[in-house]
Parts: C-alpha cells; structure tokens; sequence
C-alpha cells in the first residue's frame, strides 16, 4: 500500500489560516450535530521535565479519513536548543483502516487549528468593532492566534505581556511587522487585561492569573492554555461573571478546561454553558449586546485535528506533494 510522508514545509505549502479557520468552522458545526467519533484524549504529564504529550483522535463522518495525532510541548527544550512542541499525525482511510499519510508537521497543525478556533469564537463572540488586543503569553500560540483573528478582524493596536520582558519586547517586534498595528508591551496582567476588547490567553499557567474584576463590559476573553485538569490562566469568577461560557467541548473542558474550575467553585452550572458548535450552527446565540463579557474555554479537540489533517492529505494527494513510500 503506497503512504503519503509530507514534512512541515510540504503541509504549510497546502493548508494556511484562512482554510483552516473554515476547517475548523465546519468540524465545530459536525461537533454539535453528533456527526463526528471523538475518544477520550490521552494525556501524558511528565512534570518533572516540563513536558506534556496529548494523543487525540477522531473522524469526521463525511469525511474518508479518520487521524490519530501526537503532539508534545516540553517547556525546558530551548535551553537545549530545540523547539518547545513537536508532533505528527497518522492519517487512516476510514473505509479499509488502511494508513493512508503520516503528517511530519512537528506540532504545526496544532497551532494552526488552536489559532483557527480561537478565530472562529472571537468570530461569533466578540464585538464586531475590535479596536485593542491583549495577549498573554509570548509563545508560538501567541503569534499563530493574532494571525487568525487578523483573519477576522481589524484591531489597531495591540498589548502583550509575558514574564520574560525580552520575550516581550520579541514579541512586540514581531507583532509591530503588521501594517497599522500599534504594539504595547504591558507592564503587568492587569494592565493587559484593562480596556481590550478582546483578550487572548496563550500560557501554560497553573495558576489563574486573569480577574475578573480587570474585565470591562464589552470584552471577549478567549482562553487555550488550560487543555489539562491542573492548568488555569483565568480565575474562576471571570467565567461566574460572564454573561456568555462557550467551549469546545463541554465533556472535555469541564474535566481539563478552565470550565472545570468554575464548576467546582460552584459559580456555574453545565446548563449555564454551551458549546461553540452550536454557535456557529445558529442553534445558540452568540454575541447579542455589545456590553456582554463573553469566554471562549477551549481545551483542543480532536476533531479539529482530524478535519485540517484529512484536507492536507487529500490536498496534498490531489496535488502530488509529499513522497509516496510502500509499506
């Protein structure tokens, strides 16, 4: 049987923010309509190294192919001069089980569909007028969620902050690169978090960080740091204090998400929270006044993998890019 074998560069030649933003718009949409096979994630925590590896799989049921994907972030890596995440996905036609591609993206197309998802709930969430952007964190995921909700929004300026000043100061060069993008580097949280009207947490914090008290009327607050159940960027009361909780998943965030946090803190109830597939399918309203504080909690499901995995393979297929091997 002939396989598929793509490298980074070979997927980032076929798929980029504005496919995957679609990509992933359309899994949510099967998500809520129970037209996906999404197993429980297994998660690997090796603390004593600072490191995580995530295993997740799932098929969409329209789609030919179902993906097995593993993805790692091990936090200590630069000081060894490697990259903090690393990854692939093995892609499997979904009529024969047959492997049909393995997906050398080193981690990737999980930031691309974490940016993606993070694009659509601002979408669908946040004000339509979105003039400020805090971001916390200065990681990769920082950078790829600022260039998908470039996708979706105009803002003019931006805030960032993290603990390593230099890292800010990268950051802000980098962010400064985009045309009519004014760039502060923040001083503190709190000062991040202070008159934005959209704010990004991007961090691997296992302490809350973000209150709820810093939040002014009108803010969305989209949150992907929080994928395991000791993580937290944002205290629970930022979710008891908003009048809209969306997430990906309500099985998975209210075991591994900020959600869960809140649920224990008994500040909500699971039927004060929805899930952004049904947003997006119109099922349940999303933003509806303009004073609304809104959170997206999203913990990363595999069906978002699967969906930005099964166009890659098929792209790249159709386009013949990559090397066929016989197995």
């Amino acid at each position: 049987m002939p396989v598929v074998m793509l490298s980074e560069g070979e997927i980032r030649s076929v798929i980029g923010y504005r496919e995957a933003i679609d990509l992933v718009r359309r899994a949510f949409v099967l998500h809520s309509r129970g037209e996906v096979i999404l197993p429980e994630v297994m998660n690997f925590d090796f603390r004593d190294v600072a490191g995580e590896t995530h295993v997740k799989g799932a098929h969409l049921k329209c789609s030919p192919y179902f993906s097995i994907k593993v993805a790692s972030g091990f936090y200590k890596n630069p000081e060894k001069g490697l990259p903090v995440g690393s990854g692939m996905v093995s892609v499997f036609d979904a009529t024969t089980g047959q492997l049909k591609a393995v997906l050398f993206d080193n981690g990737f197309l999980t930031d691309l569909r974490t940016a993606a998802s993070g694009a659509v709930a601002t979408d669908v969430l946040g004000p339509r007028d979105v003039q400020s952007v805090g971001v916390l964190g200065c990681g990769i995921q920082a950078r790829y969620q600022l260039e998908a909700l470039l996708e979706v929004r105009a803002p003019r300026r931006v805030k960032v902050y993290c603990r390593t000043r230099p890292n800010a100061e990268a950051y802000a060069a980098w962010a400064g690169r985009h045309p009519g993008l004014e760039v502060i580097v923040a001083d503190g949280p709190e000062q991040l978090a202070r008159d934005v009207d959209v704010l990004m947490t991007t961090t691997p914090a296992q302490s809350p960080i973000v209150r709820s008290e810093w939040l002014r009327p009108g803010t969305h607050v989209t949150a992907v740091g929080s994928d395991m159940p000791h993580k937290q960027e944002l205290h629970a009361q930022v979710l008891g204090r908003a009048d809209k909780v969306a997430v990906d998943s309500v099985a998975q965030a209210s075991r591994h998400g900020e959600l869960h946090h809140a649920l224990d803190a008994g500040l909500l109830a699971m039927d004060d929270v929805h899930e952004l597939g049904e947003i997006v399918a119109g099922l349940w309203p999303g933003r509806e006044r303009e004073e609304e504080i809104t959170v997206a909690d999203l913990t990363g499901i595999g069906v978002l993998d699967a969906a930005v995995a099964g166009f890659v393979t098929q792209t790249a297929i159709a386009r013949g890019v990559g090397r066929l091997i016989e197995v």
